[in-house]
């Protein structure tokens, strides 16, 4: 049976585990990422948990999915907000040196797509696109079961794409991008400026205004849908993807918007494209399954 190491490394917490090529986890540790300290007590954190995996050392690969774009060819993180001083440091490289087993790095949400793409509800298909609505817009493109990178790292990186011109400018991305426009913070935050008789937590509590007839709630969601609509139909007229999975919190309200959303998407996109699936992601640990499936798309 062949076993991989995934490791999930966020600004707050790291997970290694072991897995099988087929993405079961075989053992498990969880700790404290210390992601404001520096590598080298993140590197030394890691080096542990591995460790402490049984039979690490049997494992053939080690891979690694990391919060922000990557240089996949040289191991490296480009941009690093969560772990600090993270940018361009040679991460694959020291794990490979350190534990003699090839290393690979990719970022989150693409290795989260790959877990889907491989052993989850995209499994078998050639090209699938994997998308994750919650306080952000993120997505990672799966071809013939490796994740397209991109020269700088950024490919499938969605949150940037304008769905509104005549959206506000709001922090590093462009204006109207739909991250600003269409995710669980936008939400929030557009429902915050105009309903002030009501208490907006998250989300879902706009949804459900909407359907209680709200009229300022129905038109934010009435543009939500609209938006994400635009944002599908952007991604299919570029990868025409089998599959979109999605993720994310969002979706705990998807019957909320998902069905709007796939209706007018088929009104944006060629006749033949209409019958691109929607579907659920399945896994309940993508990210860790994920990280271990990167070697395994490599062919190791």
């Amino acid at each position: 049976m062949k076993t991989y190491i995934g490791i999930d490394l966020g600004g707050t917490n790291v997970r290694v585990a072991k897995v099988t090529s087929d993405g079961i986890v075989l053992a498990q540790e969880k700790a404290p990422s210390y992601g404001l300290e520096g590598p080298e007590k993140v590197m030394k954190n890691i080096k542990k948990l591995v460790k402490k995996i049984p039979n690490y050392q049997e494992c053939l690969g080690i891979g690694i999915g990391v919060p922000g774009p990557c240089d996949t060819v040289n191991g490296k993180m480009v941009m690093s907000t969560n772990l600090k001083d993270f940018a361009n440091y040679p991460l694959a490289a020291e794990l490979t040196e350190e534990f003699k087993i090839p290393t690979y790095i990719d970022n989150d949400a693409n290795v989260a797509g790959l877990a889907e793409a491989l052993v989850g509800a995209g499994k078998g298909l050639p090209v699938v696109y994997y998308v994750t609505i919650s306080t952000g817009i993120g997505g990672a493109l799966i071809a013939n079961g490796q994740v397209v990178s991109g020269h700088n790292g950024f490919a499938g990186e969605i949150a940037n794409l304008i769905v509104d011109k005549n959206g506000e400018k709001l922090n590093h991305l462009n204006a109207g991008a739909v991250e600003n426009e269409a995710s669980g913070t936008a939400i929030v935050r557009k429902a915050k400026n105009v309903i002030k008789d009501h208490e907006i937590k998250h989300a879902g509590n706009v949804f459900e205004l909407a359907e209680q007839g709200n009229e300022d709630a129905k038109a934010i969601v009435e543009k939500v849908i609209d938006d994400l609509a635009l944002m599908f139909s952007m991604i299919a007229h570029v990868s025409d993807p089998w599959m979109f999975i999605l993720g994310g919190g969002l979706m705990k309200s998807k019957e909320k918007f998902l069905p709007q959303v796939e209706e007018r998407f088929k009104e944006l996109v060629h006749v033949p494209m209409r019958n691109t699936l929607f579907v659920d992601a399945k896994l309940e640990e993508p990210g860790v399954i994920g990280a271990a499936m990167l070697p395994v798309s490599k062919g190791v």
